[in-house]
């Protein structure tokens, strides 16, 4: 199985203090796959204002957004577990769609179509 995780927009600020381009919100996603079978889980962490050392916008990494995540909130282990079971769920669901037992199941005739080319 293959976990994923992305940051898909950041929301700033223009100006925080004397900081341009502030980040005080990243949407996230967690995709996972395990060959024909996919889950996700998504959502948005929000954050204070830099407090400390300040990472200017266009030197922001992924990696560095999605910690501040994990450490604001987004409870990784969790996510991934629940994307992890979205899969399992697929490959062995826990709750399946029986038909009626009171109706009649149907089967239909095969229909038969002439080949008309060969003529």
């Amino acid at each position: 199985m293959t976990i994923l995780w992305l940051i898909e927009r950041l929301l700033c600020k223009p100006l925080e203090g004397s900081n341009p381009d502030v980040v005080i919100t990243a949407d996230w996603r967690c995709n996972g796959t395990d060959e024909t079978y996919s889950g996700t889980c998504y959502g948005s962490c929000s954050f204070q204002p830099p407090s400390g050392e300040f990472t200017p916008y266009e030197d922001l990494t992924e990696a560095q957004v999605l910690g501040w995540c994990y450490e604001n909130g987004v409870d990784k282990t969790a996510i991934e577990a629940n994307v992890t079971q979205q899969i399992n769920d697929q490959i062995d669901p826990p709750v399946v769609t029986l038909p009626l037992p009171w109706v009649p199941v149907v089967v239909a005739e095969p229909v038969v179509v002439a080949d008309t080319a060969a003529a």
